[in-house]
């Protein structure tokens, strides 16, 4: 008696894994984790919150206003959420990579991608995409739940100018260049509650530190130094310019570092933040290629 065996399937060695398939990996376990759907639930709901309290709390007829005021008013109350909901993403930043480590699922990653880095990658794509239509949706709400106070104080909107529209989408990508810059610190660290607080004391901690510091020396270099932080170049992507190139803080009260010699405006700032997530990322690629998982 004979029996004929079944058809071989593919050997391990021969499966590949393309690109697709580790960004639906990531993607699934992006959205299956409980602290992702909390920290995108804060960020738009503190977006909303701290837009309606600095609206409700305009003291002015915007209709007396030139429409350059008007329209810096508009972008802080939009935008000002972003100065806090900063912190709060680059929390998940580093709990998309720490978190791996810290339950030792990393090593059931890098087992089923052993070259790593596309892996890493594509939680960075992940991360940065989702934390751009995050902020968005939080700006949008935040728009929609404005625009009946703004409209009684006299505040049009002019969404179609890109001097509103521009740092209004520049918040959003400001948060996710905040994740990703966290993500770097996270890979770098290894350690959840190390890496959190390295990142905030980055973001938060040290620019106060040089706040304090410059209020006590008037020194031009700090002032330098404290716009070349993520933050304060962050903070340009979601600054309203003014006609004539004047980049205003929120409220349009003045200028942003008017009295330092670096005066960054919307794409400079992108520029020293995209150079913190290289300097940062590039050699938590070399250890995560070279540390045991």
């Amino acid at each position: 008696m004979t029996t004929t065996a079944p058809p071989a399937g593919p050997a391990v060695g021969d499966a590949r894994l393309s690109a697709l398939h580790v960004l639906r990996s990531e993607w699934i376990k992006l959205r299956t984790l409980r602290s992702t759907w909390w920290c995108a639930a804060l960020i738009v709901v503190l977006s909303v919150l701290f837009g309606l309290l600095i609206a409700a709390f305009i003291n002015r007829d915007g209709s007396t206003l030139p429409t350059a005021a008007q329209d810096g008013d508009l972008v802080a109350v939009v935008t000002i959420g972003t100065s806090f909901t900063q912190l709060i993403a680059a929390v998940l930043g580093v709990l998309v990579i720490s978190g791996e480590y810290g339950t030792g699922m990393i090593r059931s990653t890098f087992t089923a991608v052993p070259n790593r880095l596309p892996a890493v990658f594509a939680k960075l794509v992940v991360l940065a995409v989702s934390m751009v239509v995050v902020g968005l949706v939080a700006v949008a709400l935040t728009f929609a739940a404005t625009a009946a106070i703004l409209s009684g104080h006299g505040i049009g909107a002019r969404l179609g100018d890109a001097a509103v529209w521009m740092p209004i989408v520049g918040s959003a990508v400001y948060l996710a260049l905040v994740a990703v810059l966290a993500f770097a610190v996270g890979a770098l660290v290894r350690n959840t509650a190390g890496a959190i607080s390295a990142a905030i004391g980055l973001l938060l901690v040290l620019p106060i530190l040089l706040t304090v510091a410059i209020g006590l020396t008037q020194a031009t270099w700090l002032l330098n130094v404290n716009a070349l932080l993520p933050s304060a170049a962050g903070a340009q992507l979601h600054a309203y310019a003014a006609p004539g190139g004047t980049v205003t803080g929120p409220g349009g009260r003045g200028p942003v570092q008017a009295t330092a010699d670096v005066v960054l405006n919307g794409w400079g700032g992108l520029g020293v933040l995209v150079a913190w997530i290289l300097v940062l990322l590039a050699p938590a690629l070399v250890l995560i290629r070279r540390r045991d998982a």
